[in-house]
């Protein structure tokens, strides 16, 4: 497998970035010393960005079959896309600008997933554009009209990022974490 394949087509990071995880797995991780705090926060926080996607396929789906109101629809809409957006935009601009420079420094030989992790956000952007352009299409539409083809644009744009996110999230968390768990109380918050 190649470093720099895009996370909606790897299986997870090279086996040379996961001898930290293979040390911390995930099933010892919230019940580690340096677990709490900022990690849980910041593991709710894709957990969050999961559900938040979710709830959005879900209502799109409500819409196309007729079991929910247009106008309500759009409120929705614009309330969790307008969440969703905005919030995985700033985890990603806190990751890349304060917590992947931070957390390489500690642990060198995983740079280069930093690097990956790094170029996967600017990935997500681009489907974050197409998402805000897609909702934001949706949003002008008259409530009156059908909404099918609009919402089914919609639904299709959450149907790509989906897999695309949840890939660079488990990668991610098994990436971040086990830094985290090694060398907490090195870390400057």
């Amino acid at each position: 497998m190649t470093e720099n394949i895009t996370p909606d087509l790897r299986q997870g990071l090279p086996e040379a970035l996961r001898y930290l995880v293979a040390e911390y797995p995930r099933d010892i991780w919230s019940g580690h010393r340096n677990f709490e705090g900022l990690t849980r926060f910041w593991l709710e926080r894709h957990v969050m960005f999961r559900q938040v996607l979710a709830r959005l396929e879900q209502e799109a789906e409500a819409m196309l079959d007729g079991k929910m109101e247009a106008r309500r629809y759009q409120q929705q809409t614009a309330r969790l896309a307008g969440l969703f957006l905005n919030q995985l935009d700033s985890h990603h601009q806190v990751e890349d600008q304060h917590y992947f420079p931070q957390l390489a420094a500690l642990e060198p030989p995983l740079a280069r997933g930093f690097e990956i992790l790094d170029a996967d956000h600017h990935l997500i952007d681009g489907h974050l554009t197409r998402l805000a352009d897609t909702a934001n299409a949706m949003l002008r539409a008259d409530p009156l009209s059908p909404l099918t083809d609009v919402v089914g644009a919609l639904k299709h744009t959450y149907e790509r990022i989906a897999p695309f996110l949840n890939r660079h999230l488990l990668d991610e968390e098994e990436l971040v974490v086990p830094v985290i768990l090694k060398h907490g109380p090195l870390l400057h918050g």
